[in-house]
């Protein structure tokens, strides 16, 4: 079935899932399943058995997943975190559809989750093709006026070549570009999160596995929704304890629950 979508807007059962009255017992879940992830134990095992314990519909469950991770990702990550002010004069490559996604999600009214890590990420799957939303423009018009505060010297966004519509976002995000007179470069290439992995420079993405292994990263979209959509709906799951104990104390050592 083509993607008829036409916002990058909240799914309709997450007034529901993601309502005030939830989030106790969605922040507890999420602390026992970084409890568990901690200790070695499986994503998806873990997972499971958390979502069970609490009973969580499949979107609260696809929202802890986005956000967890172990403690040691977690220290790994802000070691090598910079500051965005720290960007004046330098390049910036932008995951970009990771980057664009969440902006339109944010104004679109979508959820965006806050992970252990302080990111946000959305809900969106694009399950290999993006469509342009109404939001689209004005998410990088804020982009570009973002990076611009920053005094970026020069903006790289990676698009995925897999990812149908690729060319079409290209084409609007250069003419946007030149428009504005922004120093941005866009490149379509097969793997970007392999690009990002190895980027000797500063990189803005959300995405787990490159923020384990790049060699610095910063959290541009968090900043960008702070500063110029602080409406949007964030879900913060960033405050839970990052020590060894289990503060929601739901799942402990004598449960022993998974194999």
């Amino acid at each position: 079935m083509p993607d008829r979508r036409q916002h990058r807007g909240p799914h309709p059962e997450d007034h529901e899932l993601f309502a005030p009255s939830q989030y106790p017992r969605l922040l507890t879940a999420f602390g026992d399943l970084c409890w568990l992830l901690d200790r070695g134990y499986a994503l998806p095992s873990s997972l499971k058995l958390v979502g069970d314990r609490y009973q969580l519909a499949a979107r609260q469950r696809m929202a802890l997943e986005r956000s967890a991770c172990t403690r040691e990702e977690l220290l790994k990550r802000r070691s090598r975190q910079k500051e965005v002010h720290s960007l004046r004069g330098l390049p910036l490559y932008l995951d970009g559809y990771n980057v664009l996604t969440t902006m339109e999600a944010a104004l679109g009214g979508g959820v965006l989750i806050r992970g252990r890590d302080g990111t946000l990420r959305d809900m969106a799957s694009m399950h290999g093709s993006y469509r342009k939303v109404q939001e689209t423009v004005a998410a990088i018009h804020l982009i570009g006026k973002g990076l611009a505060e920053l005094g970026v010297s020069i903006a790289r966004w990676y698009l995925d070549k897999p990812v149908s519509n690729s060319g079409r976002l290209a084409k609007l995000i250069r003419e946007l570009a030149a428009e504005h007179g922004w120093p941005w470069q866009v490149e379509i290439v097969q793997s970007p999160d392999y690009l990002l992995m190895e980027c000797p420079d500063l990189v803005a993405t959300a995405d787990s596995v490159i923020l384990n292994y790049c060699e610095g990263w910063v959290n541009l979209t968090d900043w960008l929704v702070t500063r110029y959509v602080p409406t949007a709906w964030v879900v913060d799951f960033s405050q839970m304890p990052d020590d060894d104990e289990n503060k929601s104390g739901q799942i402990s050592s004598a449960d022993d629950p998974l194999p």
